[in-house]
């Protein structure tokens, strides 16, 4: 008989497993097996753990206990904070053009109808409008400008002058100098102050700033403006239109270049700074 043959007959070779009672030695339980048998039944009940314990590994949060699978937790904080990163970035960028805007209006650099935080891209196609006015409309500015050169009203009528009135009233703790680029007059009050608006005027900025706190700038006529810093609160917010007298703050003592509540009050004209008390009485 080949070494084949004797195999086969190996493998198919019938067995009897029986299982007995100990005690009466009743039989229970009989199977008819062979080793080919085990053997199958053996691979297929090894593979189907295999694969069921891949299926829990791959699909349940068993896998994050494996060393080299990283938490789903952790990469949803992670994606998260990337896209928190991406839109502080922008954020920073924006506030960044907005306040160079600004520091360009105190310096004269821009015009001040330039400054707009949200500006829209519609509004920045209509700078590129033409505006150019057409002949019939040059001739038109061309009479009234001759009929105007010849006026007696014309030569007396003054341009009316901007009257200031004080954001506040208390003492000058610290007053305008050049020398020292302090271009303000510190005003000592209380914390809760009301402070109002020196003239007639447009918010053109109201926001927060790290060294001089909670900051409102007012756009007056003739070019003027005004700046109150260090307040506790803020009541006016940008675009809004102000009255002379009307409260716009409350003083306070916030940003890291204070020592105490008071306000630091700014006038401006033309973009070069002036001394306050020339124009107003802050007693």
């Amino acid at each position: 008989m080949s070494k084949k043959n004797k195999l086969r007959e190996k493998l198919t070779l019938k067995y009897r497993l029986v299982i007995l009672n100990e005690d009466s030695l009743e039989e229970r339980v009989s199977f008819k097996l062979n080793r080919l048998n085990v053997y199958v039944i053996g691979g297929v009940f090894i593979i189907g753990l295999i694969v069921l314990t891949t299926l829990l590994i791959a699909f349940s949060p068993l896998k994050e206990y494996i060393p080299g699978y990283s938490s789903s937790k952790l990469k949803k904080t992670a994606t998260k904070l990337v896209l928190d990163v991406d839109s502080l970035g922008n954020n920073l960028a924006i506030n960044e053009i907005y306040i160079n805007n600004i520091k360009n209006v105190l310096n004269g650099n821009i015009k001040i109808e330039n400054l707009k935080k949200n500006a829209t891209l519609k509004e920045k196609l209509q700078k590129d409008i033409n505006l150019n006015a057409t002949k019939l409309e040059t001739e038109f500015r061309e009479n009234i400008t001759e009929k105007e050169r010849f006026s007696l009203l014309n030569k007396t009528t003054k341009k009316p002058e901007i009257v200031f009135f004080a954001p506040a009233k208390g003492k000058i703790t610290n007053g305008f100098n050049q020398k020292d680029k302090h271009f303000a007059v510190d005003i000592a009050l209380t914390k809760g102050t009301s402070v109002k608006a020196v003239a007639n005027g447009t918010v053109i900025f109201a926001d927060y700033t790290a060294e001089t706190g909670y900051v409102l700038i007012l756009k007056h006529t003739q070019s003027y403006l005004s700046v109150y810093k260090h307040n506790s609160t803020l009541l006016k917010e940008q675009g809004d239109l102000v009255k002379s007298g009307e409260v716009i703050a409350n003083s306070g003592d916030t940003g890291s270049f204070t020592s105490g509540p008071h306000l630091h009050f700014e006038l401006w004209s033309g973009g070069y700074p002036i001394n306050p008390t020339n124009f107003i009485d802050f007693k």
